[in-house]
């Protein structure tokens, strides 16, 4: 079922949404919040994000940002600003698509369909990564060449792999695999790292897939 979370600081809007979309068999989650957006995204991982841009807390390109450092999962811009150069700002952020309030709900779902379909057609491209002498295949979570990794090194290079060529924030992937106590813990990233060099890099010592951004995190390298 695909998990959609709805970001929105109207109550009216967040019901009418979840109601559409629950009855359309999406799994929905709701926030009414930048801050509350970003930790539920970490928590739930959604499929989709239906997001407005004026929130209470910060604006929602801002949220964009937090979003786009270490998720390529869709956003959808819902919002009442109808000016180009918002538009313009989201789309440059990282958003999929744009939808100016009010809006139909017949739309709004072809939008959520077709943005659905083309993240599809991308996950299905990044199902099968290369790594030295290694093909990972990240849905089945097997490894050529009888390489194990344990289910920690998995969710690392999962997370790493599905963003390729981005940085992937230390604060990010310590909350994502591990959990927001935990996010001062860099010494576990560096262990774990190790550990996937060793495992698949064909000159652990000198890396060329999974590299490491000093004090700011790691980014894989196709």
């Amino acid at each position: 079922m695909t998990r959609i979370l709805v970001v929105d600081d109207e109550p009216q809007m967040l019901r009418a949404l979840r109601i559409n979309l629950v009855a359309r068999r999406y799994e929905v989650a709701v926030a009414a919040d930048g801050a509350s957006a970003l930790r539920e995204a970490a928590d739930r991982r959604p499929d989709l994000v239906l997001l407005d841009l004026g929130l209470p807390d910060m604006d929602g390109v801002d949220v964009i940002h937090g979003l786009r450092g270490w998720t390529s999962t869709p956003i959808i811009v819902l919002s009442g600003r109808a000016g180009n150069q918002d538009k313009v700002e989201a789309l440059d952020a990282g958003a999929d698509d744009y939808v100016t309030k009010p809006f139909g709900i017949d739309e709004l779902l072809a939008r959520v369909r077709a943005v659905t379909r083309r993240a599809a057609v991308h996950e299905a491209e990044l199902a099968s990564v290369r790594i030295g002498d290694h093909v990972i295949d990240l849905i089945g979570k097997t490894v050529s060449g009888d390489v194990r990794l344990t289910p920690t090194e998995w969710h690392i290079l999962e997370i790493l792999a599905r963003n390729p060529g981005k940085l992937v924030g230390q604060r990010q992937l310590l909350n994502q695999v591990w959990g927001e106590k935990f996010v001062k813990e860099t010494h576990y990233l560096r262990q774990y790292m190790a550990q996937l060099r060793r495992k698949l890099e064909r000159d652990p010592a000198h890396p060329v897939h999974l590299i490491t951004e000093p004090g700011m995190g790691y980014r894989f390298k196709p």
